[in-house]
């Protein structure tokens, strides 16, 4: 299943290998991109994979979680970005684009914006509580941000709610300690995220993405059965697909790590949910990859680390997958 094509949010992608965002952190001080993700980016297209999703690009010149991340706040950000996306085209190969707010864990800020007032650790800065005016303009950042990525002609937009970042911090009860209408209930720590998602299908009609962390490492958690409620409100609203990812939220790392760990939970939420999910973290072989689909856990597979260390794992894989059945088909045939 991994080399067969799947449609998604009304895009058709030629297989269901999806390169997973990830911050490279050699943006241009303006936010702007550089020489390095052109290439970096349409080298995995000519790669083969069905879907490249860039790394986290930040709605706001504060959101950015360093100051060499991309970012898409200003129209002059667009131009470089734009030059992309018509390379990636060109290549047979869909391209997304992950726009996202680091919130407290923002090392560009020189104040970061938090639902509440709480460090990530003590290596970071103390954040601001956001007042109701920060929480509607960045709302703002989000939605003027997702007009310059359709403009542009990203095929996909996901919206980063994961790791730890702003919207996470949200949702998360461990992050969020507000006693206003942002905060407490599960309804109230969703809201943030809920509206954005809301006032972005009133004029976005393309194929929309939602990175989730389904688990937290803590004792007070935003455990799987609040995503699995989540993701079922963000079906309801016009998301196509879950990005399923954990943690994230604190310097704690889940108990143990291996390969294809997060799946599980992928799972889950494609069982209860009723939607499209996508399996990422530490899917390091094709076999994993294809057990993942064919045991129904998810419909897109994001690889991080192996489309890093291997810029043509499809096509190094499509060709054994091919050579493969070729000698099986000859060998029956033969015998």
């Amino acid at each position: 299943m991994l080399f067969d094509a799947i449609e998604i949010g009304g895009i058709d992608l030629k297989n269901r290998v999806v390169m997973s965002p990830m911050c490279m952190y050699n943006a241009a001080h303006d936010a702007k991109a550089t020489h390095f993700h052109m290439e970096h980016y349409a080298s995995r297209a000519a790669g083969g994979v069905g879907l490249v999703m860039l790394e986290a690009t930040a709605v706001c010149a504060d959101g950015r979680i360093s100051d060499r991340d991309l970012g898409l706040w200003n129209d002059v950000q667009m131009i470089s970005l734009s030059h992309i996306v018509e390379r990636i085209h060109s290549y047979d190969c869909k391209v997304g684009i992950q726009l996202a707010h680091a919130g407290r864990k923002s090392e560009a800020a020189t104040t970061p914006f938090a639902p509440s007032a709480l460090r990530f650790s003590e290596n970071y800065r103390m954040p601001k509580e956001m007042r109701i005016q920060d929480i509607v303009q960045i709302k703002q950042q989000f939605l003027d941000a997702c007009k310059r990525a359709e403009s542009i002609g990203f095929d996909v937009i996901e919206i980063h709610a994961a790791h730890g970042y702003l919207l996470h911090e949200f949702l998360s009860p461990f992050s969020n300690k507000r006693e206003d209408d942002y905060g407490g209930s599960f309804a109230n720590r969703a809201r943030f995220l809920l509206e954005i998602v809301k006032e972005l299908r009133t004029f976005y009609t393309g194929a929309l993405f939602v990175r989730l962390s389904a688990v937290e490492y803590q004792d007070v958690v935003c455990g799987l059965e609040e995503s699995i409620a989540l993701a079922r409100l963000l079906k309801d609203l016009g998301v196509d697909l879950i990005d399923v990812s954990s943690g994230g939220n604190s310097p704690k790392l889940p108990s143990q790590i291996f390969s294809g760990y997060q799946i599980e939970y992928a799972k889950a939420i494609k069982e209860s949910a009723h939607m499209k999910t996508a399996a990422v973290g530490m899917i390091d072989s094709y076999e994993l990859a294809e057990k993942t689909l064919t045991q129904g856990a998810a419909d897109l597979i994001f690889l991080g680390r192996e489309l890093l260390r291997n810029p043509y794992w499809v096509a190094n894989n499509a060709y054994q997958y091919e050579k493969k059945n070729f000698m099986l088909k000859n060998y029956t045939r033969a015998y």
